[in-house]
């Protein structure tokens, strides 16, 4: 990558010897030998092939050259180096100049512009913005310090050295970089005074001796008296050069960087336009470099080993290589002045802190030369940032890339975020190509990338219709186009006979990987994934079948580092999915991901989740699960079926063939059930059951399949379940009676009423029992199917049919009250006449319910049990015994046996329940007090009878508890002052006494108990 431009000419066939150049604005102030000061407008130019107009020329600002240039915006004023002294000029007048005296023996000055917050005298709390501008000179073993705040000057510091400064450098406003000589540093502190020293490595014996044999040049150039040269690299850091080798320090003065910068020799000037470090080399040290990268020459090359010509490097700082070398002289198509090679090049930078563009001066070696012709300024300027990082992403470099677009700040590349999103992505695919998977899985999961991007990194068994072969990787995660591809590349590809699956194993273009071993890996990373090709005989050895086994263990990785991608995406989509309301389970009502084009799916945002769609997230757990089935299925089959077993979004048509082929009918199964794919799932099973022998074997698995669909399958249910039917009814049942789904139970009744009535039934039977249905519908139902089988029996003859049928209807209808009696009486023969009964009690006829049991059945104990369960005291029945002991005694019909001894036997036992009066007129008039000699017993005991005998017991009761009353209150006891206890011989006086039964002895109250005691004994004795 050559990140400046060529250089053009500023100002050429300039006569005298520029010594100092200063680029201020739009002003180019340069200081010459002879002591005077040329200024140029940069934004003006009388002639076409010049960037600059001369605009004045100062004569005579000293009697020597000018050695150094600065400027100080404080105070408006240009800093001048010249005879050993500083010197002030005021612009643009340039009077009246003020020479820094005390700054005397001058080599060097450097300065140094800042922002401080200086607090407020009134309130000493606001904070007030401050310039401060510092200029430090470096003078004979010491350093002066001048200083300006907001244009005032401030003391002069200084500080005795111990050696003196040739060049210095500013780090921050408190800490200077010195040079002393080549090979001698040290750091400054101004608020401190002091200076530390760097300490730099020992250069190997063996380095200059590798120059040697460089040329006519290179001798030259190593007799010239070199100068030190350092530059800023940040407030932190400077680069300090020592030979050929360029050290990082830090303020502290040590290495803050353990690599160095080398170039081919010491270089002559260099200089810091962040992020690269401009050198010029002198002439016979640089090797002639290829015709790639960004080198440019228009000098032969044909037989050279190093450039004839002062050479112009530009070095990253941050790969510390070389990114562009430019020889002199530099290609100028349009330009009238003339080619010479034999110039010496200087930068003569006013500040090492310089900023693009830079200014070199190039004057021939040849003093006849360079008075003719004079010297040229050229201007270097840096390419756009933009540029630069398309161009190293054209050449594969993305790590330099990001590097440089770490480097930048938001306000230099407004897209800076765009592109670094698009160059990590980049870098990740190298990284993925190179076999560094979780490194590159990583970045994927950062960026939060499309995963059918991701996914078509892998090859077709894995990633399907989306798999995309290695030379479309770049352009895919927004790359260039991938170019022609290199020797070795087109080689590899003619010399294979592969096919497209193949084709992702030829290894494409990449940035150039210091390891050769790994372009060997990356093209047979997937080689067990793909079809195996057939190998000769005779170049299969123990060391082959080692190398084969390398590319399955790489795969293998690969293919586990897919899995932590797809398993963190899943439950984060889902979880995505989720704040919309939508889950896996409703799967089967969104699109499928066939029928979206592989270029939609790539053109999927690479935003966080919540800024997708509903749609965009329905295809990303699509492709995500699509993905994570066929790698399960490719190396990990035991864990098809926990994901078949959950609602997932996996695309049915990518596995199904390849389940079918490897016979994962289980998986295959679950896998339609989450997609509601029941009839596929359903036919498989039916096509699976033709394998087993036992029926219950053969059956379960549909039956178990079918119990689990609920009402918006009820179609397909119907249709599966008749071959079930088929082979077993009883079996087939089972399918309506699940615990975890309700089909709609009379669609239910009418289909298996068309298979088999019976079956009908029992379904009924078990929501009557079961589910304690109390629908009237299906009562009525079951009752019509009861009647229907039964009379169906009979006429097959089949009585033992008919006779259970029969039994069931009748204890049906005679313990249910869920069904209409009326329509079900209509559809009865006038032979069940037990039927008729029951329904006649529960339309209220009990009479003529009885007389079936009576007259037609003949069955008085059934009739006396109806009578039972009828009865209900103060109520309409509650003389429905007596109304059956009518019917007993006064029959309604003629030619009926004797009927008296069910009348005599129900009196006996329900004679509680019948009135009296109305039974004894019941009775005829033969009948005798002793056959109903229960029943009269049982009358006389009811309480209307009884009622006079208890009120006279009581008033007798009453008159003895009154006369034994009088009797115990006419007892009393007579206690005088001489009346003795009999127990303690004292006189009871008014004391507390107790009485004692039944002669009546009065002792004290306190003596109860002891003569208590002696009367017990006296009567025991």
């Amino acid at each position: 990558m050559a990140p400046f431009n060529t250089p053009g000419i500023v100002v050429s066939g300039f006569k005298e010897r520029p010594e100092s150049i200063l680029a201020q604005g739009e002003r180019l102030y340069i200081g010459t030998s002879t002591g005077n000061l040329h200024i140029y407008d940069l934004n003006a130019s009388a002639n076409p092939n010049e960037q600059s107009m001369l605009v004045e020329t100062k004569k005579g600002l000293s009697r020597r050259a000018i050695d150094q240039l600065g400027y100080i915006k404080d105070i408006n004023s240009l800093v001048l180096l010249s005879e050993t002294l500083v010197t002030l000029y005021p612009l643009p007048s340039f009077s009246p100049p003020t020479p820094l005296t005390k700054a005397k023996s001058a080599f060097s000055f450097a300065t140094y512009s800042s922002v401080a917050d200086r607090q407020s005298s009134h309130d000493g709390t606001t904070a007030i913005p401050t310039m401060i501008t510092q200029l430090i000179i470096g003078c004979r073993r010491k350093v002066v310090v001048y200083c300006w705040k907001d244009g005032e000057a401030q003391d002069i510091k200084e500080a005795v050295l111990p050696h003196s400064p040739r060049l210095i450098s500013f780090l921050d406003y408190d800490n200077v970089c010195f040079a002393y000589s080549p090979t001698e540093y040290a750091v400054f502190s101004i608020s401190k005074l002091a200076a530390v020293d760097v300490v730099l490595p020992t250069a190997p014996s063996t380095s200059m001796g590798a120059l040697s044999g460089l040329g006519t040049y290179m001798m030259l150039s190593r007799g010239a008296k070199s100068k030190p040269n350092m530059a800023r690299l940040s407030e932190t850091e400077a680069l300090v050069v020592k030979d050929n080798q360029g050290f990082v320090v830090g303020v502290d003065g040590k290495q803050t960087r353990p690599d160095a910068i080398d170039w081919p020799g010491p270089p002559d000037e260099i200089a810091y336009v962040s992020p690269y470090v401009f050198s010029i080399l002198p002439p016979g040290t640089v090797p002639v470099p290829d015709n790639e990268g960004g080198s440019s020459s228009s000098l032969p090359s044909a037989q050279q080993t190093t450039i004839p010509a002062p050479v112009v490097q530009v070095i990253s700082s941050i790969s510390t290589s070389p990114v562009q070398t430019l020889s002199f002289p530099f290609p100028q198509p349009s330009s009238n002045v003339p080619a010479n090679p034999n110039c010496s090049i200087r930068l003569l930078t006013a500040s090492l802190v310089a900023k693009s563009p830079l200014f070199l001066v190039s004057t021939p070696v040849d003093r006849t030369i360079a008075t003719t012709e004079g010297s040229c300024v050229w201007k270097f300027e840096m390419k756009p940032w933009g540029e630069q990082i398309d161009e190293l992403v054209r050449k594969g470099s993305y790590a330099d890339a990001l590097a440089l677009l770490n480097t930048l700040d938001t306000t230099a590349l407004l897209d800076k975020e765009e592109r670094r999103t698009r160059i990590r992505a980049l870098n990740a695919v190298a990284q993925f190509r190179t076999g560094k998977y979780d490194d590159a899985i990583n970045t994927f999961l950062d960026l939060d990338l499309n995963p059918a991007k991701v996914v078509a990194l892998y090859p077709e068994r894995v990633a399907g219709r989306l798999s995309v072969p290695q030379d479309e990787w770049i352009p895919l995660f927004g790359g260039p186009a991938s170019s022609t591809p290199r020797p070795e590349d087109s080689t590899s590809a003619n010399s294979s006979d592969a096919s497209k699956e193949g084709s992702k194993e030829k290894l494409i273009e990449r940035s150039p990987s210091p390891a050769g071993s790994i372009r060997v890996r990356s093209k047979t990373v997937f080689a067990s994934l793909l079809p195996s090709a057939a190998k000769d005989d005779d170049v299969v050895s123990l060391s082959g079948r080692r190398r084969v086994k390398q590319p399955i263990d790489d795969s293998t990785r690969a293919v586990e580092v897919l899995w932590r991608y797809l398993t963190d995406r899943r439950p984060k989509v889902a979880g995505a999915l989720a704040t919309v309301n939508i889950t896996s389970a409703q799967s089967h009502q969104w699109p499928t991901l066939s029928e979206t084009s592989t270029e939609e799916l790539f053109s999927l945002p690479n935003v966080p989740l919540s800024s997708l769609t509903p749609q965009q997230l329905i295809h990303f757990a699509q492709i995500v699960d699509t993905a994570l089935f066929k790698s399960y299925l490719l190396y990990r089959p035991a864990l098809l079926g926990p994901l078949c077993r959950v609602a997932n979004w996996c695309e049915v048509s990518e596995v199904e063939e390849e389940l079918r082929a490897r016979e994962k009918f289980a998986e295959l199964i679950f896998l339609y059930n989450g997609k509601k794919m029941h009839a596929k799932a359903l036919a498989l099973l039916q096509q699976l059951s033709e394998k087993e022998d036992d029926v219950r074997d053969k059956l379960s698995p549909t039956i178990s399949y079918l119990q689990k669909l609920g009402s918006e399958y009820l179609d397909q249910v119907f249709k599966s379940a008749r071959w079930v039917f088929d082979q077993d009814r009883e079996m087939g049942l089972q399918v309506f009676m699940s615990e975890d789904v309700e089909l709609p139970r009379f669609q239910v009744v009418e289909y298996l009423e068309k298979i088999d009535p019976q079956i009908s039934a029992r379904y009924i039977e078990y929501l009557i029992e079961e589910k304690r249905e109390e629908g009237g519908m299906f009562h009525d139902r079951l009752a019509e199917l009861y009647l229907s089988i039964a009379v169906s029996a009979k006429k097959r003859g089949d009585n033992q049919k008919r006779d259970e049928l029969y039994a069931k209807l009748l204890h049906f209808i005679d313990t249910t009250s869920h069904y209409q009696p009326a329509r079900l009486y209509g559809r009865l023969s006038e032979d069940l006449y037990e039927a008729r009964a029951i329904l006649l009690g529960r339309m209220g006829r009990h009479e003529h319910a009885l007389e079936l049991y009576a007259y037609k059945l003949g069955n008085f104990q059934k009739a006396e049990e109806y009578c039972k369960r009828a009865y209900h005291p103060h109520t309409e029945t509650s003389t429905i015994f007596l109304t059956l002991l009518k019917l007993y005694l006064r029959p309604t019909t003629k030619d009926l046996p004797n009927l008296l001894p069910p009348a005599l036997d129900l009196m006996r036992r329900q004679s509680h329940r019948l009135d009296p009066v109305e039974t004894l007129e019941l009775l005829p008039p033969l009948v005798s007090a002793k056959e109903v000699q229960k029943f009269l017993h049982q009358a006389l005991r009811m309480p209307l009878y009884d009622k006079h005998v208890i009120r006279e017991i009581s008033k007798a009761r009453s008159e003895q508890l009154a006369a034994t009353l009088m009797i115990l209150e006419s007892r009393h006891v007579k206690v005088t002052d001489s009346r003795i206890c009999p127990q303690c011989h004292k006189r009871l006086g008014s004391s507390v006494i107790a009485v004692h039964a039944p002669h009546g002895e009065v002792t004290h109250y306190q003596c109860r108990e002891a003569f208590s005691r002696k009367l017990n004994s006296l009567r025991q004795s």
